[in-house]
C-alpha cells in the first residue's frame, strides 16, 4: 500500500474516531464544536454508538436525532440525516435504532414517527431515499417514499 494511499484512509478515519471522541466526558462538548463547525456533523452526546461505525467520505452533513441508537459495523455516507417527521409533544421519547451492518447511503434520510423506527440489520438505505418506516433485515430500500426494492445476501 503507498504512503498517499495509507494517509488517505487515516485522514477517512479522523471523522469517525472523532465521533467517539465527543463522548469523553471532559473534552466531549469541544470535539463536537468542532465537528459540527469544520465539517457539519451533528451528533449528540446522547446518541448511543457501537463499535466499528464507519464514516464514509467524512461523512459531511451528518445530522443524528439524540434519541438514536447506532449499533456496530453501521457505514454512513455524506449528507444522511436520522431524525424526526414531525415534532411534538412527546419527541424526547422517540427511539431511533439503526441496528448492524446497515449502510446509509449518500443524502438518505431516515424519518421516525411517535412509534419510532429500526433500520434492520444489514439493510441499505440508498441514496436520497426518505425512509419514513422500519425494514426487515437485510432490505434494500430506495426512493422517495423509500420502498423495498430487493433483498441482500446474507454475508458469513
Amino acid at each position: 500500500m503507498s504512503i498517499a494511499s495509507r494517509l488517505k484512509k487515516r485522514v477517512m478515519h479522523v471523522h469517525t474516531e472523532l465521533m467517539y471522541a465527543q463522548q469523553l466526558p471532559v473534552l466531549g462538548g469541544a470535539v463536537r464544536l468542532a465537528l459540527w463547525g469544520v465539517m457539519g456533523i451533528d451528533v449528540p452526546q446522547r446518541v448511543k454508538l457501537g463499535q466499528g461505525i464507519t464514516l464514509n467520505h467524512g461523512a459531511y452533513g451528518l445530522v443524528v436525532y439524540h434519541g438514536t441508537e447506532i449499533r456496530d459495523r453501521v457505514s454512513i455516507f455524506q449528507g444522511v440525516t436520522i431524525g424526526l417527521k414531525e415534532l411534538g409533544p412527546d419527541t424526547d421519547t422517540v427511539r431511533i435504532v439503526i441496528e448492524e451492518d446497515a449502510v446509509l447511503c449518500a443524502g438518505a434520510k431516515i424519518l421516525a414517527g411517535p412509534e419510532g423506527l429500526v433500520v434492520g440489520r444489514g439493510t441499505v438505505v440508498g441514496a436520497n431515499a426518505v425512509l419514513l418506516q422500519s425494514t426487515g433485515a437485510y432490505e434494500i430500500w430506495a426512493g422517495v417514499p423509500a420502498r423495498k426494492v430487493g433483498v441482500r445476501q446474507r454475508s458469513s
